[in-house]
């Protein structure tokens, strides 16, 4: 009975359930959850994306796995879920970056930014003939000489975090930053919490090829990816301090 319930309101437009629940929007959460798990760390001088890339086969080409994308010079945004969705809404968000700096010469606001992106996402919830979009991005950036990190949902909510996580093992992720998690942390020390946090949700190869980063200083207030080296120095060094962890992936490999 429940079954036959549900599927009267989760086959072609979203629709309200009779107990209130939005199936479409729910499937597409759960599309989050398989993705894999990205972090944003916010710290007094500028503001950290971390995404773990789940390469899990020898053969493939970890350049070719893009999870962190640059929206405009002090924006980047990472994402977990489909990856054809979260193109689509970065080809968007950057299409609105682009238009205000035309329209009033001045960068957008990293809020204004990610409430249009949610604007956009909440469209499809309510739509015929389309469906949520089933990913989640971390939108982090530069507003004022304000480092902000903001999370955005399928269904279209908006949050702002000092840290947060999306894509597999959030909850555990979320619980491990509520003990690292200081006010007062640098970036560099950012850094290495995020990768921290990922290592322990990491499901599989843990090196600086599966693993991308991205940055926004306050000093430059300006997005950029670290290099290959600069990643390698930092996985080296949290390797180092987490010795049980390293094991747990090297009988992985």
């Amino acid at each position: 009975m429940m079954q036959t319930q549900q599927n009267g309101y989760d086959s072609a437009i979203t629709v309200f359930s009779p107990d209130g629940r939005l199936f479409q929007v729910e499937y597409a959460r759960e599309a989050v959850k398989r993705g894999t798990t990205a972090v944003g760390v916010k710290a007094v001088d500028g503001v950290v994306l971390l995404v773990d890339k789940r390469v899990t086969s020898k053969l493939l080409e970890a350049e070719s796995i893009e999870k962190i994308f640059q929206i405009d010079e002090h924006v980047g945004a990472a994402t977990s879920g489909l990856v054809a969705d979260a193109r689509v809404l970065i080809d968007y968000a950057r299409v609105e970056a682009q238009s205000n700096r035309t329209t009033y010469d001045e960068p957008i606001g990293l809020e204004e930014l990610s409430k249009k992106i949610c604007d956009f996402k909440y469209a499809y919830t309510q739509s015929g003939g389309v469906r949520p979009f089933g990913t989640a991005l971390l939108i982090a950036g530069v507003d004022d000489n304000i480092a902000r990190l903001f999370e955005t949902d399928p269904s279209g909510a908006l949050l702002e975090y000092k840290a947060t996580a999306i894509g597999s093992r959030r909850n555990e992720t979320l619980e491990f930053f509520e003990k690292k998690y200081t006010d007062d942390i640098k970036l560099d020390d950012a850094i290495v919490i995020g990768l921290e946090a990922i290592l322990s949700a990491a499901q599989g190869i843990f090196n600086a090829a599966t693993i991308e980063i991205g940055v926004i200083e306050l000093s430059t207030r300006k997005f950029r990816k670290l290099t290959y080296q600069e990643v390698e120095k930092y996985v080296q060094r949290v390797l180092k301090e987490n010795p049980s962890e390293s094991k747990k992936k090297e009988k992985k490999k």
